[in-house]
């Protein structure tokens, strides 16, 4: 995809700002220590089961396009694979269009119809960080000796809890209830909003309820929601092993707060793989949790190459495979496999 030169700088910034609060004030000298004396074996299972996950994508995928055309998961999980590499190496999350250009080229599955489906999948990826983030938030009081800052915690997090119970019987009473919410919205978008704004706002709404319009079920939505919270569980077991392999004690709890953090924080633009975000994010949970900086910092260096490396490399193969090339424009891609499609 093309990006306006501002939007890339202002990515580039971003993200420069945020690797100078990730590497400052560290003794490069004991991030090195840290890393030479870690225990890399415990990598190996952690990116195994890592890999589930990502079949588990393959298959949540499956079950959204099986409205559209029945697709093995084995097929789909090469061009999930290629998605994630063009994320981690491509500005603007690019993989997700790569994604639909090679549904369509590979299949025949229209590009609008299957970004619908990839609108799905980041609803339900968003509403499974929120709930790794709201539901955990009482792990902040580990370690705080101060009674009454602890109950503040407690109590933020018994909040958490029922805020995340609300968005989740927002989420299931709108995919239930399509017609009602898309009136609800259309009202709230006429009182509330300023006039310059409301298309562009009433178009993402408009995507966003066309893509929960391809469940069409509670158990529909109660089996993706249920594979949704696997696949990231399986990837917070991936944060368990690079804990272990550094030698740190944090209960998996914990590592499930900061799976949600760090995603949150990669909402953020900046270079691809959140270059930057990512880093400053995690150190500063772990320094958070008592971990000395270079300790901290030796372990988001490992589990960003842990979760980077694998994935773009598989991902990279496949996209050789399919006979493409770095070089491609993705934009133009995409617009001729639209006008195609129709």
């Amino acid at each position: 995809m093309k990006l306006k030169r501002w939007q890339l700088w202002l990515g580039l910034l971003i993200s420069a700002v945020f690797l100078y609060l990730a590497l400052r004030n560290v003794s490069f000298s004991e991030v090195w220590f840290h890393l030479k004396h870690a225990n890399f074996w415990w990598l190996i299972p952690g990116v195994m089961v890592y890999f589930i996950g990502v079949y588990t994508r393959a298959w949540r995928w499956k079950l959204l396009l099986d409205p559209l055309k029945s697709i093995s998961a084995k097929k789909i999980f090469p061009i999930i694979n290629i998605g994630y590499m063009g994320n981690n190496i491509y500005p603007a999350r690019a993989g997700e269009i790569l994604r639909s250009i090679l549904l369509k080229k590979k299949f025949e599955i229209s590009i609008s119809a299957s970004l619908a489906t990839i609108v799905v999948e980041r609803i339900l990826d968003a509403l499974v960080i929120i709930g790794f983030v709201l539901l955990n938030l009482g792990q902040l009081s580990v370690g705080i000796d101060q009674a009454n800052l602890k109950n503040i915690v407690n109590n933020l997090a018994f909040i958490g809890g029922l805020v995340f119970l609300f968005i989740l019987g927002l989420f299931i009473l709108m995919t239930i209830y399509p017609k009602q919410a898309r009136k609800i919205i259309e009202w709230l978008i006429n009182k509330i909003l300023p006039q310059r704004i409301r298309q562009q706002v009433r178009n993402i709404a408009n995507s966003f309820l066309e893509g929960l319009s391809s469940l069409h079920s509670f158990s529909s939505l109660f089996l993706l929601l249920l594979l949704t919270a696997l696949i990231w569980t399986l990837e917070t077991v991936l944060y368990w092993a690079v804990m272990k392999a550094m030698g740190l004690q944090l209960s998996f709890l914990t590592l499930m707060l900061l799976n949600g953090v760090i995603n949150l924080v990669l909402l953020v633009p900046a270079a691809p793989g959140g270059l930057g975000t990512f880093d400053a994010a995690c150190k500063t949970f772990l320094e958070a949790f008592g971990i000395a900086s270079e300790l901290a910092l030796g372990y988001t260096l490992i589990l960003r190459i842990v979760l980077w490396l694998p994935i773009t490399l598989l991902g990279a193969y496949y996209f050789l495979r399919e006979g493409l090339h770095w070089n491609q424009d993705f934009e133009n891609m995409t617009n001729d496999a639209i006008d195609k499609s129709f």
